[in-house]
């Protein structure tokens, strides 16, 4: 990652800062995000410094299996998976201390966010009870504690959700604390299996922040590069097969009708909304059959997606910041320059950052926040009727308390 330390910094004998591990798997499914950073300070005054970041795909049959879990999982899959992946994720957690020249005695905490099999922002109506939302992320956060020793917090969504929020999305409080500019309007742009945004005005305080899903944002592409190649690739890589395609503007039209980029925020989806089901009635209403053209149209339908959230905004932007796997497909930057031009477009890169690991910092901290007992959630965001401690507490082995106090020494 672009900012680096070799180790935490020592005063006298104190050693400044804690060793908090991330770990994230998006809704594409490819695998875990690790990262290791280092943290000081309290509250919003927080000093995040990245120490290592180690991607763990997951094995393609894995892979596959999780996307079917999401889509028809029976009781069994959830609850096999829910260790398989459990297992995973400290495999992910272990190979990053490593990289990072660490012991896992060297690190204070995990926080997992774990893999969304299934996201229900939309309340069903239950009798006696009026309506639920709900949401289900798997990883066993037992396992993890167990394998590496080290306590983690993980399910982070739920407490939003039960405070009446969707649960989604979490990280404009990171995207607030790392990002926010004193001159400068940010529209931030996290381009993973779903896009999302958030808005951080110039100079503006936590209230001020605006953040929703945009819509899809590597997950129609991806999935309509399996499709099309019966599972031989995962990915149009670098957006080179778009780039060869052509438009079909009729289809891009019946795209942007698509109800989800007109609800108004606060709004959150998944592959429930642009899965498989949105696959299929999109490849049934087009003439498109070549995978070059449905490429570039749906790498556009993405990015006008992304720019048609500045509706919800609630003031300019003077630029926009955008990080998750999708800076690497250079059809779609390409295309969100387009859209949002003469506004300049720039990656997490440029302001220092690993844009693939952001996500997994953003669960570092959330975790640090939890454990600190600090409110981590944005009301205005999520929906939720007010700021909550997110995430649930698994110690340690042999400790039945995180590995380091709640205030600074």
């Amino acid at each position: 990652m672009k900012k680096r330390v070799t180790d935490t910094k020592v005063v006298g004998k104190k050693v400044i800062g804690k060793k908090v591990i991330g770990l994230m798997s998006g809704t594409s499914g490819d695998g875990v995000d690790a990262v290791v950073v280092n943290i000081r300070g309290a509250g919003q005054a927080l000093q995040v410094t990245p120490l290592a970041f180690c991607p763990t795909p997951y094995l393609p049959a894995l892979r596959r299996r999780i996307v079917e879990a999401s889509a028809a999982g029976t009781a069994a899959d959830l609850c096999h998976l829910n260790v398989v992946l459990g297992e995973w994720f400290a495999k992910a957690a272990l190979r990053v201390i490593s990289k990072a020249g660490l012991r896992s005695a060297d690190i204070h905490l995990i926080g997992s966010h774990g893999q969304t099999v299934h996201h229900l922002s939309s309340p069903r109506r239950e009798p006696g009870l009026g309506l639920i939302r709900s949401t289900l992320q798997i990883a066993e956060p037992a396992v993890i504690a167990e394998r590496t020793g080290i306590t983690t917090v993980a399910d982070f969504r739920t407490r939003d959700i039960a405070a009446g929020g969707q649960g989604a999305p979490l990280t404009p409080y990171i995207h607030y604390l790392l990002l926010k500019d004193p001159r400068h309007s940010r529209l931030i742009v996290n381009l993973g299996g779903i896009s999302n945004v958030t808005y951080l005005p110039a100079g503006g305080d936590l209230s001020s922040v605006r953040a929703f899903d945009a819509g899809p944002g590597n997950m129609v592409l991806d999935a309509l590069v399996h499709r099309l190649t019966r599972g031989r690739q995962s990915m149009d890589r670098n957006g080179r097969l778009a780039a060869k395609g052509k438009v079909d503007v009729g289809l891009l039209a019946k795209l942007l009708a698509h109800p989800f980029l007109k609800q108004r925020p606060p709004k959150s989806t998944g592959r429930e909304e642009f899965g498989d089901a949105f696959l299929a009635r999109m490849l049934a209403v087009t003439r498109t059959r070549t995978l070059e053209d449905l490429l570039a149209t749906c790498s556009l339908f993405t990015a006008l997606a992304v720019s048609s959230a500045r509706r919800w905004l609630n003031g300019p932007v003077d630029e926009v910041i955008v990080g998750g796997g999708g800076v690497r497909n250079l059809t779609l930057m390409d295309d969100l320059a387009a859209v949002f031009d003469p506004i300049p477009v720039r990656t997490l890169d440029e302001l220092g950052w690993e844009s693939k690991a952001f996500e997994a910092v953003a669960f570092a901290v959330l975790a640090y926040q939890t454990v600190r007992g600090e409110c981590a959630n944005v009301p205005a965001a999520t929906g939720a009727s007010h700021p909550v401690i997110l995430g649930k507490i698994v110690p340690g082995r042999g400790s039945m308390r995180p590995r380091f106090a709640y205030r600074e020494s």
